[in-house]
């Protein structure tokens, strides 16, 4: 029997990024994956948000995707298009990517960080106790962890067998999503019919001034709203012949599906994010409508969010109850991604009274603060954790700023990307004492004289200190006293050895 500190249920990018995190931290995960390999068949989500982006920075494998993508004003809410090329961060953009892409990318890190993924096997069983998960494969092999995460989409088997109650709203909408030949070009681009929205485009695209403009030849990648929400076995070619001819009047000459798929608005989230040893992330957790773009960043900042904590429970440094910090931040974080996404796909109904609305809710996001307010959220720049009161910073994503130290230039993000907490010293050098903590959290005396300015809230003022967590948020800000910095260094990287 294998065994390991973590296994990690699915091996897309919310559980790729979990595996990444973790072993960084020096922990023993492994991912079970039922695909033979990291192949996607079928349309997923399409691209990063500033946020996510950052988050890669930090760990320094940003530049691979970049590599790839393209960098686009892609932040939008509903049918609009949001500018962020005013934010301050250096990743004032989204990226155009598939996920195809961005899977093998974080596939090939998690590979170079040596984390073992049991391909072509699935997850049919397990029970936990005090001590542990034991774990059933379908290949009849059995698997030990001292902690079992669910990164296993939308319909996790591990969130039904574990009992997590899922609540939300069933679908409301239904869309056909497929790729096949055409005999007659449609209209390539979105187009919205008192029917619905439906849309025809290509695998292969370039973004120019802002606009796709797709390739010329090659299969059609094809989505198309259906009449009814309620479809409960998989679409077929009629199905689909069918949702063109009631949206275009013509099916085009439809045929030779490559693939095809269905998603609807249905929006769920589960009620708790942890039950005993058994945790949840990503679509597991939490499904909506893909309108917006924020399901895979959703997951993948889930990742980020419970890596080093998991990590630092599993290896005794911290108590078991920094784990329910994992729930308390970012359940409140999904929640508001559902009601985002549910006014989305309110504002694309195609009645005369829905465009009245959308008509209104255009002209307020072509208004300066609303823009910023709504963009900062969509783009993952405004995420705020509650850790109290106090500065504005706290609970905050830290900004990447380009400080100067004794020994050369150097920017925020290079400090974390061992994934590991930075106490930031911009007052004396010298002036702060973590030593019962040194071995754990890095302390960097540096000078910064620029503004401090968040996205979305503006200039704040600057602190003297800031403890920064191995995701990005700050934990602590220091306005000239110490006041605070040990309860918190207590509470979130363990009492002194």
């Amino acid at each position: 029997m294998m065994e390991h500190a973590v296994v990690i249920a699915g091996g897309g990018p919310t559980g790729l990024m979990l595996a990444g995190e973790l072993a960084m931290a020096g922990v023993d995960v492994a991912i079970i994956e039922r695909r033979p390999n990291q192949e996607i068949v079928g349309s997923r989500a399409g691209g990063l948000s500033a946020r996510t982006l950052e988050v890669l920075d930090q760990r320094g494998i940003v530049e691979r995707f970049l590599a790839e993508g393209q960098i686009a004003q892609v932040t939008g809410f509903a049918v609009t298009r949001l500018d962020i090329s005013d934010f301050p961060t250096r990743h004032n953009y989204g990226l155009a990517l598939r996920q195809k892409h961005i899977e093998r990318i974080l596939a090939g890190w998690v590979s170079e960080l040596l984390v073992p993924i049991y391909r072509g096997r699935e997850l049919t069983s397990f029970e936990q106790d005090e001590t542990g998960v034991t774990i059933e494969l379908s290949d009849g092999a059995s698997l030990t962890a001292g902690y079992l995460v669910g990164c296993d989409g939308g319909r996790s088997l591990v969130r039904k067998i574990a009992g997590f109650e899922f609540p939300g709203w069933d679908a409301t909408t239904s869309n056909i999503l497929a790729e096949a030949e055409m005999e007659e070009e449609p209209p390539l681009g979105v187009h919205r019919t008192a029917l619905g929205m439906h849309a025809f485009g290509r695998e292969e695209y370039e973004i120019r001034n802002g606009k796709v403009v797709f390739a010329s030849e090659g299969p059609i990648n094809v989505m198309v709203t259906e009449k009814n929400a309620g479809a409960t076995s998989e679409p077929m070619l009629g199905d689909l012949k069918e949702a063109l001819i009631a949206a275009c009047g013509t099916d085009y000459g439809i045929h030779s599906l490559t693939w095809i798929s269905r998603f609807t608005d249905m929006s769920r989230q589960a009620s708790a994010y942890s039950k005993g040893r058994v945790l949840l992330a990503g679509d597991a957790a939490h499904v909506h409508s893909p309108v917006g773009g924020q399901g895979l960043n959703t997951g993948v900042q889930d990742a980020v969010n419970l890596g080093w904590k998991l990590a630092q429970v599993v290896k005794g440094v911290s108590p078991e109850s920094l784990l329910d910090t994992y729930h308390a931040e970012r359940h409140p974080v999904a929640a508001r991604v559902l009601r985002t996404t549910m006014a989305q796909v309110a504002l694309q109904r195609t009645d005369d009274r829905t465009e009245a609305l959308r008509d209104i809710v255009l002209e307020l996001l072509a208004m300066q603060e609303p823009r910023k307010k709504i963009a900062a959220e969509m783009s993952g720049l405004a995420i705020h954790y509650d850790l109290g009161d106090g500065h504005p910073l706290l609970g905050r994503r830290m900004p990447d700023l380009d400080l100067t130290t004794p020994d050369s230039p150097l920017r925020v993000y290079t400090l974390l990307k061992n994934a590991g907490p930075v106490l930031l010293n911009l007052g004396a050098p010298g002036s702060l004492d973590i030593t019962p903590w040194s071995d754990r959290v890095q302390l960097v005396d540096a000078d910064y004289d620029g503004a401090w300015e968040l996205p979305g809230l503006g200039v704040v003022s600057a602190p003297t200190a800031v403890l920064i967590r191995p995701d990005g948020y700050v934990a602590w800000v220091g306005e000239g006293t110490q006041d605070g910095l040990r309860e918190a260094m207590n509470s979130w990287f363990g009492a002194p050895g």
